[in-house]
């Protein structure tokens, strides 16, 4: 199962709060997808140690919701935090479609799980979902939004953004309960490039 990076949001719900320092702007360029990124000021990066508590309990909350074992391939590109419950983070993981198959109905399926997860994870939480495909820099990309209302009126959204190169699926994920941190994070991603050799 390749969607354990996905189900962060369940981990981000429990994870103890940064300490406040205002971190500025900081400019990304990852080499293996050539792509350039500008992390808003406000944004402190999570240390890889704090980052893989959360991928287990992520794992965890799947297991539990599936029965059955998640097999982390995922290699984090960053993540990044403002606050307790506004996260970016970037990551990619192997798929070969002659050995995972179709792509898109992957994709399909992965949203499915991530959906059943949350609900089942969240009891009381009123859950709505969209698929849909965005262009960045040329590029399109798979979008799956999910809007998750709680029973304390808070409202959190989570959006995933994804797309093979080649072998690789590379995946953006934003989460967050404030809407000004979350469209900062939106432009961010929005305006980020795809350097063409």
């Amino acid at each position: 199962m390749r969607i354990i990076n996905y189900i962060l949001i369940c981990s981000a719900l429990i994870s103890q709060s940064c300490n406040g320092q205002i971190a500025p702007k900081k400019e990304i360029f990852n080499k293996e997808f050539n792509w350039k990124i500008t992390i808003p000021e406000g944004f402190e990066n999570v240390n890889a140690v704090e980052w893989a508590k959360m991928q287990n309990k992520g794992k965890e909350a799947i297991e539990k919701t599936y029965g059955g074992e998640v097999e982390n391939k995922t290699k984090v590109i960053f993540a990044f935090r403002a606050d307790k419950f506004n996260y970016f983070e970037s990551n990619w993981q192997p798929y070969d479609v002659s050995k995972d198959g179709d792509y898109l109905e992957s994709c399909k399926k992965i949203n499915q799980i991530l959906f059943d997860t949350f609900k089942n994870q969240m009891p009381g939480a009123k859950l709505d979902s969209l698929s849909s495909e965005q262009t960045i820099d040329g590029l399109k990309f798979n979008k799956f939004k999910m809007v998750i209302n709680f029973p304390n009126n808070m409202v959190m959204d989570f959006i995933m953004f994804n797309r093979l190169f080649d072998k690789k699926e590379f995946t953006v994920s934003i989460i967050g309960i404030d809407k000004k941190k979350t469209e900062l994070l939106l432009e961010a991603w929005k305006n980020s490039k795809f350097i063409k050799e």
